[in-house]
């Protein structure tokens, strides 16, 4: 397809690969040719180059993993984080395959930042610590960091958190949370984050931050997660007043 000579020459790479990721070459999750075939293929600097997949990923077309290239972005999943469901349930309700894997898990006293945060008595209060990272296909899009009153799930270090920890509450414990206080901005990951998502240090990240309740109203557990930006798509139902 000859380019526009009016737009940018970044623009018009832009649109020619977009053109290529519509008509299915390259597929989602397919690599690019590297960055060398690209330039030599297009006749343009490095730099022009990079400015196109830039703009392609910041629509969410594709995406980069940290000293691997450039891949063709496989479709968004939709998230409302307002909803209480188990990322195992969302992520298989839309067709797709969740994983979980547990990176580390142990028990300690919540300390200071944690205490304040939850309004726990004492800093010395037994908490459950886990970080696990979730995957989505093929792909890791999501690390959780998340902290759970000892006292309201004994034992949970003796169970497999390789899976959902909804689920697993509920059916081993018979808990349930009744809400959750979220809060949610963007953020970026450090070198650790990075390189667990397979992005490259200090790119953004959607960052989500929840306090959870129990049943008698008391914060039980409080979760960190940092989401690869290109892997969600953040949707919520709100209801005018006066409406059923």
């Amino acid at each position: 397809m000859p380019f526009d000579p009016i737009s940018p020459h970044y623009q018009r790479i832009r649109e020619q690969i977009a053109n290529d990721i519509s008509a299915g070459s390259p597929q989602a999750d397919e690599k690019f040719p590297s960055e060398r075939d690209m330039i030599e293929r297009f006749g343009c600097t490095r730099v022009t180059l990079r400015q196109a997949l830039q703009q392609l990923e910041a629509e969410g077309l594709v995406y980069r993993e940290n000293r691997r290239g450039w891949f063709v972005s496989p479709q968004r999943i939709r998230y409302d984080p307002t909803r209480i469901s188990g990322f195992m349930d969302y992520v298989s309700a839309q067709g797709r395959t969740p994983r979980t894997e547990c990176l580390h898990a142990e028990l300690r006293p919540a300390g200071a930042w944690l205490a304040r945060r939850m309004g726990l008595a004492s800093a010395d209060e037994p908490v459950f610590f886990l970080q696990r990272r979730r995957w989505i296909d093929r792909r890791p899009v999501l690390l959780e960091f998340n902290a759970l009153l000892a006292s309201w799930c004994p034992g949970l270090l003796d169970a497999d958190l390789n899976t959902s920890l909804t689920q697993l509450l509920r059916e081993r414990f018979a808990r349930v949370q009744s809400r959750c206080e979220l809060q949610m901005h963007i953020g970026t990951v450090n070198e650790e984050q990075a390189e667990l998502l397979q992005l490259s240090p200090g790119a953004t990240s959607v960052y989500l931050e929840r306090l959870n309740f129990g049943e008698d109203n008391q914060p039980v557990e409080f979760d960190q997660e940092f989401w690869r930006p290109d892997a969600l798509s953040i949707v919520m139902e709100t209801r005018y007043p006066g409406t059923p």
